[in-house]
């Protein structure tokens, strides 16, 4: 249901000279949400769905700030889920990136679209944030070539993600583990045997079953040391309110999976995950630490790869960061980068200079000097281009 103060947010403007539109209602993205899905489903990365934008847009995000555009060519749509940011430098970022950190991008397939949305990003005149886009998008590129003689880009190297490629070797987990590991995990399985029975299940849920499901599954990540610190699902009603509607979503499109470790009939381990792309992508997981003798996440995730393998599900993606728990499972990681993208105008230089620590102090006069002199040949010569106007500054 479409609250009230969804209904009184402005309706969608017209970005002149480029035929964007720019969705700033629930309502207006819900009407979106057919060819987004499509996309989406043809993509197969989970942050691009439709479903995730909008639990973004619905937990994260005040009544005026929305800010999703797209920009439609003949035979193609393109879509940048963003939000407006202010927290004294005014720019525009990716939708839920922030908050729950996972890997964003703009959302098309059709290269012609997309260099229609990032000229119109472009030209928008706001400085523009895509934290933690996959290195390979050519949504890298499509930005660099929009700013050329408008401003300057900035690339960085953000966190990878592991990530595993599965074939039908993985139907037996336990065997790619070395001696040591796989004894530990015969060990796990004596213990918590002599707790009680051992049951694993894997379910996909209908919404209607949904509820006391994800409810348990926040409980028992609660009951660990995210719940100490106080980082766990339960202790961010934004949060909550994200994974509970993109849950729900996930779960009437029939690709939500949840994953329990059982001992005795209590949930000893969780797994909150989707299958996007012929991928298994892992968005969340926990375990009770008052079993951590039995290392109910290690076993959890043997009879969730398991699943994926004998799914013939094509890769598991653990998005999140690589951790010591994931590098005993796989030493493959997807490059990840962040984008700045800044004009060429005394707004844009302003937001630069204020973000200069993020980007290396000494290299801020050299790129503050070129983004004005791209700004003064942009007038003086209408529109033509510097050579090279682009800036990647190496993660240090």
């Amino acid at each position: 249901m479409i609250s009230r103060a969804e209904r009184l947010m402005p309706s969608v403007r017209q970005v002149r000279g480029h035929g964007t539109r720019v969705l700033r209602t629930l309502h207006e993205l819900d009407e979106l949400a057919g060819p987004w899905n499509t996309i989406g489903e043809e993509i197969g990365l989970p942050t691009v769905s439709h479903a995730w934008v909008r639990a973004c847009a619905a937990a994260f995000v005040d009544p005026d700030k929305l800010a999703v555009t797209v920009v439609r060519t003949p035979n193609a749509v393109a879509m940048a889920p963003l939000v407006n940011r202010d927290d004294g430098v005014s720019r525009l970022e990716l939708l839920g990136v922030d908050e729950i950190g996972d890997p964003s991008d703009l959302v098309t397939t059709d290269a012609s679209a997309l260099a229609r949305l990032a000229d119109a990003l472009a030209h928008t005149g706001r400085p523009l944030h895509l934290m933690r886009i996959p290195a390979e998008s050519p949504t890298v590129a499509a930005l660099r070539r929009a700013y050329r003689g408008k401003g300057i880009v900035i690339t960085r190297a953000h966190a990878d993600y592991p990530w595993i490629p599965l074939d039908a070797r993985w139907s037996c987990p336990e065997s790619w583990l070395n001696a040591g590991r796989r004894s530990d995990v015969r060990r796990a399985r004596r213990r918590a045997g002599r707790l009680g029975s051992l049951r694993i299940d894997m379910l996909s849920p209908t919404p209607g079953e949904l509820a006391p499901l994800l409810e348990e599954a926040f409980w028992v990540e609660a009951s660990g040391w995210k719940g100490r610190r106080g980082s766990a699902v339960l202790d961010d009603a934004a949060r909550r309110t994200f994974f509970e509607r993109y849950a729900f979503a996930a779960a009437a499109r029939g690709t939500l999976r949840l994953g329990f470790l059982r001992i005795g009939g209590r949930a000893a381990a969780m797994q909150l995950g989707v299958e996007s792309g012929e991928r298994f992508w892992l968005l969340k997981i926990g375990y009770d630490e008052a079993y951590r003798r039995c290392s109910p996440g290690m076993l959890l995730m043997i009879e969730s790869l398991r699943y994926a393998a004998t799914r013939g599900l094509r890769t598991y993606e653990l998005l999140g960061t690589v951790e010591p728990w994931t590098s005993m499972w796989t030493s493959k990681t997807r490059a990840c980068v962040s984008v700045r993208a800044y004009p060429a105008s005394a707004h844009g230089i302003a937001a630069l200079l204020a973000e200069g620590f993020k980007i290396g102090r000494r290299k801020l006069p050299s790129l503050a000097r070129r983004a004005l002199e791209s700004a003064l040949a942009r007038g003086d010569r209408q529109g033509s281009a510097p050579n090279d106007p682009d800036t990647v500054v190496p993660a240090r």
